[in-house]
């Protein structure tokens, strides 16, 4: 299940939930616009991370300027506990047009 633009964004969903703690570094940005990649306009997930992605949001906004919506959910160094929800505002086959 994912939620739209119109959805509460403080509103908690497991089912969009994307954790990446466990998975290898080398294999999370990947794996992370893969997900988005395939989101359709106004769908989301929440990327649970135990680090602000600053590196992560760079590429976002090198790579898909326009297309996406980038929400701090919560954020805890001391917790070690980042949740982001990051929103396609844009169809794939628009951001050749940008």
């Amino acid at each position: 299940m994912f939620m739209t633009l119109f959805d509460d964004p403080h509103a908690i969903d497991d089912t969009d939930e994307f954790d990446v703690r466990q998975i290898p570094k080398s294999q999370r940005h990947p794996m992370i616009f893969a997900r988005f990649d395939a989101l359709a306009a106004g769908e989301s997930f929440v990327l649970v991370n135990s680090h602000d992605p600053i590196h992560l949001r760079e590429e976002f906004a090198r790579d898909r300027p326009g297309a996406y919506e980038w929400r701090y959910l919560e954020g805890s160094q001391s917790d070690r506990l980042w949740r982001i929800r990051i929103v396609r505002i844009t169809e794939g086959d628009l951001l050749g047009l940008l």
